[in-house]
C-alpha cells in the first residue's frame, strides 16, 4: 500500500511513526559552549556579517533554538550579524511542534535561566520562544537521503545523534556531501 499511488499520505505518517525524536535544550551543553567560544566569537570578531548554521535532525526544535539563544547572548559580539539556522528534519509531525515554539515549563527550565530572559514567555503551562528568536530559524523538511535544495556554504553544522542510525558507507556519503 506505501508503494501504491494511494500511499503517499500514508508514506508521511508512516515515516513519522518510525522516527525517533529525543531532544532537550541544552543537551550536552559543552557542544554549545564550543559554538559560542570556538565558532560563533571568532566568526563575529573577524566582521564577518554572514552567519549561517544548519541543524540536521531537528526534532521539535529544542536544538536550534539553543542555537539561537547561544547567538543571542553574544549580540555585543554578533552585532548586526546576519545570522540564520536551517533547522531539518524527516518528520513533519516534530517539525510543526519545533515551528510552534511551545513547550512545557519543565522543559524551559533546561534553557539556562541567563538566556531565558527575553526569550521565553509564560503561556498558561507552557513556555513559548519569542518571535524574535524563532525569526532567527528556518524549518524545513528535508530526507538526508534525497536531495538537497540549498547550496551553502555553512558556518557550522549541527548532526548529533543522527548519523548513528545510517550504516558506516551512508554515514561517510553523507558526510562527504
Amino acid at each position: 500500500f506505501l508503494e501504491s499511488p494511494k500511499g503517499g499520505k500514508e508514506i508521511t505518517e508512516f515515516t513519522n511513526a518510525v522516527t525517533t525524536n529525543l531532544t532537550s535544550f541544552f543537551r550536552e551543553s559543552h557542544h554549545f559552549d564550543h559554538l559560542k567560544d570556538e565558532v560563533l566569537s571568532p566568526l563575529a570578531q573577524s566582521g564577518k556579517s554572514r552567519l549561517r548554521i544548519w541543524a540536521a535532525g531537528c526534532s521539535t526544535g529544542e536544538e536550534p533554538y539553543s542555537i539561537a539563544l547561544t547567538a543571542r547572548s553574544l549580540n555585543r559580539v554578533m552585532g548586526g550579524a546576519d545570522f540564520r539556522i536551517l533547522a531539518t528534519d524527516l518528520d513533519t509531525n516534530v517539525l510543526a511542534r519545533a515551528k510552534a515554539g511551545r513547550y512545557p515549563m519543565d522543559r524551559i527550565a533546561d534553557i539556562p535561566a541567563e538566556l531565558r530572559s527575553g526569550a521565553v514567555t509564560k503561556q498558561d503551562d507552557m513556555g513559548e520562544i519569542a518571535a524574535s528568536v524563532r525569526a532567527m530559524i528556518a524549518f524545513r523538511q528535508l530526507n538526508l537521503l534525497h536531495s538537497w535544495p540549498f547550496k551553502g556554504p555553512f558556518d557550522a553544522i549541527f548532526c548529533r545523534n543522527v548519523l548513528i542510525y545510517f550504516d558506516a558507507e551512508t554515514k561517510a556519503g553523507l558526510v562527504r556531501r
